[in-house]
């Protein structure tokens, strides 16, 4: 894995600009960020990990402070310790801005890349950052910044995690799921997508191959990621998401799914999909994977 290393504050970046106040600079498999941390909050009962909540996020301004406020409610209702990673692509509107606003209501350190890198650069830095912060015993979690993963399933996630699941996906599959304000062709175009990955290259207790919303056992998410190295989050677009899970079918972990209701009805602002672009990566990926290994 890259090393990830702090330059002290208020100096200057390789392109001269200089670094905000209350910021270090740090570098992820070579991305260039600013990062803002802040402090993990204290749970009465302290055996219990540091849940990490890691949301990439490229211009949300408009969904994510209902995001964030929920978040909080669920962690004040579970009395979990917490961490929030807001991972800013670079964004275009106030999404830094409101992530540092809330930083004073929650733990939350803001990550902000200096050029986007689209969804696989934002996962691997938020990944990389969470692992840096996290130690064994904490739960890493991924999910959408748009608003449309409600917050409340992380409690259905930590519930399978401690029943000893390494790796539990918030599935569209599962009985009890809903999928509300999806156009009708990504309905078709996920669910096809779905089968295929099934029948090529099945991973047991995983239907849902591409939803971002997951929970990983730090202990799990560091090995593939030292593993791995840089290429742990390797393909373009969402297929990405797909990828992660690919690469860890290898090894032995155990996999579970919760359902998920997705609320794409809630999101604000237009979607950063491709359809056409992200059918055409999947089944690329789909093919390396089963006929190119790993």
């Amino acid at each position: 894995m890259s090393t990830i290393s702090p330059t002290p504050p208020n100096s200057t970046s390789g392109t001269d600009a200089c670094i905000p106040q209350g910021f270090t600079e740090q570098s992820f498999a070579g991305v260039k960020t600013f990062v803002k941390q802040g402090d993990s909050a204290k749970a009465p009962d302290e055996a219990a990990g540091t849940v990490f909540v890691m949301l990439p996020a490229y211009n949300e301004a408009e969904g994510l402070p209902s995001l964030l406020l929920k978040i909080r409610k669920v962690f004040a209702a579970n009395g979990r310790r917490y961490h929030v990673i807001v991972v800013d692509d670079a964004s275009k509107d106030q999404t830094a801005q409101i992530a540092i606003q809330e930083s004073s209501n929650m733990p939350l350190t803001l990550v902000q890349h200096q050029l986007n890198q689209n969804l696989p650069g934002a996962l691997r830095t938020g990944l990389m950052k969470a692992l840096e912060m996290a130690v064994p015993g904490d739960v890493i979690t991924t999910m959408d910044g748009d608003d449309t993963h409600p917050p409340g399933c992380i409690n259905n996630l930590l519930q399978k995690v401690s029943e000893g699941y390494d790796v539990v996906t918030a599935s569209r599959y599962q009985p009890g799921s809903r999928v509300m304000g999806v156009p009708a062709f990504r309905v078709l175009m996920t669910w096809g997508a779905r089968m295929l990955f099934q029948v090529v290259m099945p991973i047991p207790g995983v239907r849902d191959y591409t939803c971002g919303y997951r929970a990983y056992k730090e202990e799990i998410l560091r090995e593939t990621m030292d593993h791995y190295g840089d290429e742990f989050v390797s393909e373009k677009g969402f297929s990405c998401m797909a990828d992660v899970l690919l690469k860890m079918r290898k090894f032995q972990f155990v996999f579970g799914e919760v359902p998920l209701l997705l609320r794409y009805d809630q999101k604000q602002g237009v979607s950063k999909m491709a359809v056409g672009s992200t059918v055409w990566l999947t089944l690329k990926l789909l093919l390396k994977r089963r006929f190119g290994g790993y």
